[in-house]
């Protein structure tokens, strides 16, 4: 260990917000087909120049509001100008994209490391399409004619603009998760890389909570730092209960601080992919949710047990699973749409919860979401609104798009 002081810092879900880490949309966008998005976990076609003009808005709005801001591209970047490590990242990316024929894989390697780190960082990122590399002749085998269609080697990785999933900072300590589908498995691949190379995230001060290794499944979406000593976690369509295990396991026999974990599960469904996605947190005492989520999830407090082993409590209810976990008289739940069952459906489509909080009752939202955005105000909020009409296209907002490194 040496001296120098950790640099990520994430203790609370509402502090003042003082680093982010961010992905600006790039080429990986441009290589979506109506034929690709459901591979790709995409639902729409998005406008890559526009798209790029309302992330940097929001870039802006972060600045602005004193946060330092980091790009996932430039990171990568910085660590691949070391030879050791650009071999080592392209040697794990390739065996991530299955590539059946060991000679193919050979010269794809040999065409990337000639490459420079920026070009390298973007190929990384958008992916290798057949028409980039030469034709391999004789190096294909039979799966490679029969998925001959197939444009990618290396597919894109669209989804990395929501930079929330692939990892988490919690305490002074880092998860690098395990991502539900294959389609975001570089994603974190690439964060451990950044984790163990890059002198911004000091791993021998910083702690790894969770590991993108780990078969079962954990994402950022569901963890929300709700206290210096409490983590929430959803358990959903994308975050198994074994990963909130384990995870809760990890926290407790550390000196994380964390001595209280919260699994909420709820349905399991792409309408609720994350937690995140229905609820999030505003203030010290107040949550958005959209109308009905209340009633249909369950809430367990895991703490400490005998030998390593959890203890496993079953809440009455999430609200009073809040009150107790933030000591708090009361909680408040602000329904998204105003509470009108149409209108909180049609706004959460366009990721009306999703708000990311920048400080304690201050939160960054879609401005199309006119109904939400007024009943937070009404109910003391300051809402500060962003542009999101091809940023929503990947369904996603504010906190999906957005890994904080250090709050107040």
């Amino acid at each position: 260990m040496n001296n120098t002081k950790a640099f990520l810092n994430v203790r609370s879900e509402i502090g003042k917000l003082k680093a982010v880490l961010l992905h600006r949309p790039g080429k990986e966008l441009e290589r979506l087909t109506p034929q690709s998005l459901d591979e790709l976990l995409f639902d729409d076609i998005p406008w890559l120049k526009q798209m790029q003009g309302e992330h940097d808005a929001f870039a802006d709005v972060l600045r602005q509001r004193g946060c330092r801001v980091y790009y996932y591209e430039e990171l990568l970047e910085e660590i691949l100008d070391g030879e050791k490590v650009k071999e080592s990242l392209i040697a794990e990316a390739l065996r991530l994209s299955d590539i059946s024929s060991i000679r193919l894989k050979d010269e794809i390697s040999a065409y990337l490391m000639q490459k420079k780190a920026g070009e390298l960082s973007e190929a990384l990122i958008a992916g290798i399409h057949k028409d980039d590399f030469p034709d391999p002749g004789d190096a294909k085998t039979l799966a490679d004619y029969i998925d001959e269609d197939y444009p990618f080697y290396m597919d894109p990785i669209p989804n990395l603009y929501f930079t929330r999933d692939p990892g988490a900072v919690i305490g002074n300590g880092l998860s690098v998760n395990s991502m539900n589908t294959r389609a975001r498995n570089r994603e974190t691949m690439m964060l451990k890389y950044l984790y163990s190379e890059h002198p911004l995230f000091k791993k021998d001060e910083s702690p790894l909570w969770y590991d993108y290794s780990c078969k079962n499944s954990l994402e950022g979406g569901d963890i929300f730092v709700i206290s210096e000593s409490v983590v929430l976690i959803g358990c959903s369509q994308r975050t198994s209960p074994k990963a909130i295990e384990k995870i809760a396991q990890n926290l407790f026999g550390s000196d994380s601080g964390i001595r209280e974990v919260y699994a909420v599960q709820i349905p399991f469904a792409r309408a609720y992919m994350h937690l995140d996605t229905v609820f999030t947190m505003l203030d010290y005492d107040k949550f958005t949710i959209y109308p009905g989520v209340e009633e249909s999830v369950s809430a367990y407090r895991l703490t400490p047990g005998k030998n390593g082993a959890l203890k496993v409590e079953p809440m009455q209810s999430l609200k009073k699973a809040l009150k107790k976990a933030l000591k708090v008289p009361a909680i408040e739940f602000i329904q998204s749409g105003g509470g009108d069952e149409i209108t909180a459906a049609r706004e959460q489509w366009n990721d009306s919860t999703n708000t990311l909080a920048i400080a304690p009752g201050v939160v960054v939202t879609y401005n199309r979401n006119e109904i939400s955005n007024e009943t937070l105000r009404q109910r003391g909020i300051e809402v500060v609104e962003i542009e999101g009409s091809e940023l929503v296209r990947g369904r996603g907002g504010p906190r999906c798009m957005s890994m904080p490194l250090v709050r107040e």
